[in-house]
């Protein structure tokens, strides 16, 4: 007889302790073979229905207890008996149903949990998707996402977000149903779900082509776009526009990528040496920068207002680092008359040390684009100190181009070399 036998009734069942902290205890009903009851540590009490199938144990979730009464799961357990004697395919049946519940909020926990290399700032990027992109869809099943509603979703995107969030939204999505489709899969190795719904995009072409950019804050319209960011700078400290106003300025006088610039925390600032770090960049070495005297003005000041904050930039809820600042961004357009974004900053810092006639590795290695097989180039990325005078010859120019200093000499640019 099995360990643990005993003939199931309501009081018995009901009467069962919980199994010590992290096990759990299988109790068989002495009446119907195969019919187990499970309970675990935190007393949950579930039945299965347990079988040998070609010489291999399978075990069929029933449901939980009371909620399924001790009546209707011996009646479950003795119609799988009569359907697995004749041959019937239960377990795939039951897998099926199992698969098609899941929700998309489950699949996207267990994606998370079997990603345990994703940085930090990308499942930060992810959670924002399942917030807003997908807010209303996260307790439905995944298998019932159709095409049509992704083409629609990805519409109704663009619209409010933009092309290149729609787009991020929806690569994350197929990423997430691929993770699915894969977990969830026949003994066969054929995946229960559908298609990857998010194919329509492709299949439609319906994804956006992203445009190069040329543009970039020419000297001449500098002084109207710094007088509109000290607009926003000027307003309470603590306030959504006055954190985008100085976090404007990092990236224009740092050239750093604006995910860069967004993410960093306290822990990537040194104002002792006088210098930040971006872990980890894009083409995946650490990025040190020397700060210039406006730069290390700037973030002494915000270091002093921001004590208790991970982050440099942090978001309203101080949670977590600053996202896309459109609005702020667009007060300052409408200020100002100059149509910018983020990375036309950064654009702007290349272009103007190019103008300067900064050397062309020392170039390189302040926007990160020096290459490793670059014996040169692992020369100057080896002495920060080198990186020094450069980086305030481009913050000297440009404030002195946006009147926030004396003046500089501006470098005027021809259309074709404006870009």
């Amino acid at each position: 007889m099995a360990q643990n036998t005993l003939n199931f009734t309501k009081a018995a069942l009901e009467s069962l302790p919980p199994a010590d902290p992290g096990k759990r205890v299988d109790y068989h009903d002495s009446r119907i073979s195969g019919l187990i009851l499970q309970v675990t540590g935190n007393g949950n009490k579930t039945f299965y229905f347990y079988r040998r199938i070609n010489k291999k144990p399978k075990r069929y979730h029933l449901g939980k207890f009371p909620d399924l009464t001790l009546a209707e799961a011996r009646r479950q357990a003795e119609t799988l008996k009569g359907r697995i004697a004749s041959g019937d395919n239960v377990m795939r049946e039951r897998t099926d149903i199992e698969a098609s519940a899941v929700t998309l909020a489950q699949a996207y926990a267990q994606f998370g949990a079997a990603r345990k290399s994703l940085k930090p700032k990308t499942r930060y990027l992810y959670d924002r998707f399942m917030a807003v992109a997908f807010l209303d869809w996260q307790k439905l099943p995944i298998a019932e996402l159709t095409k049509n509603m992704v083409s629609q979703r990805h519409t109704d995107l663009t619209a409010n977000h933009g092309p290149a969030s729609a787009d991020g939204a929806m690569r994350f999505l197929r990423s997430l149903y691929n993770f699915a489709s894969a977990v969830y899969e026949d003994e066969k190795g054929n995946s229960l779900l559908p298609v990857n719904p998010v194919q329509r995009l492709s299949q439609a072409r319906a994804w956006h082509k992203p445009k190069r950019r040329t543009t970039w804050i020419s000297p001449d319209q500098m002084p109207a776009w710094f007088e509109a960011v000290a607009t926003l700078r000027s307003e309470p400290t603590g306030s959504t526009a006055s954190e985008v106003g100085d976090y404007l300025l990092v990236v224009l006088l740092t050239g750093l990528r604006k995910s860069e610039a967004a993410n960093l925390d306290w822990s990537n600032i040194n104002l002792a040496d006088r210098t930040l770090t971006v872990p980890d960049t894009k083409n995946g070495r650490d990025h040190t920068l020397p700060l210039s005297d406006y730069l290390y003005d700037l973030l002494a000041q915000r270091k002093r207002m921001l004590l208790h904050t991970r982050y440099v930039f942090p978001n309203r809820g101080r949670n977590g680092p600053l996202v896309e600042p459109r609005n702020p961004m667009r007060r300052v357009t409408e200020q100002s008359g100059v149509e910018f974004t983020l990375h036309d900053l950064r654009r702007t810092f290349t272009t103007i040390a190019e103008r300067l006639d900064i050397p062309h590795y020392a170039l390189k290695r302040l926007i990160n684009h020096a290459q490793v097989d670059d014996v040169t180039a692992g020369y100057v990325m080896g002495d920060i100190e080198r990186l020094r005078k450069p980086m305030q010859q481009i913050t000297d120019f440009m404030l002195s181009a946006g009147a926030v200093r004396a003046k500089a000499e501006i470098i005027h640019l021809t259309k074709t070399e404006q870009g």
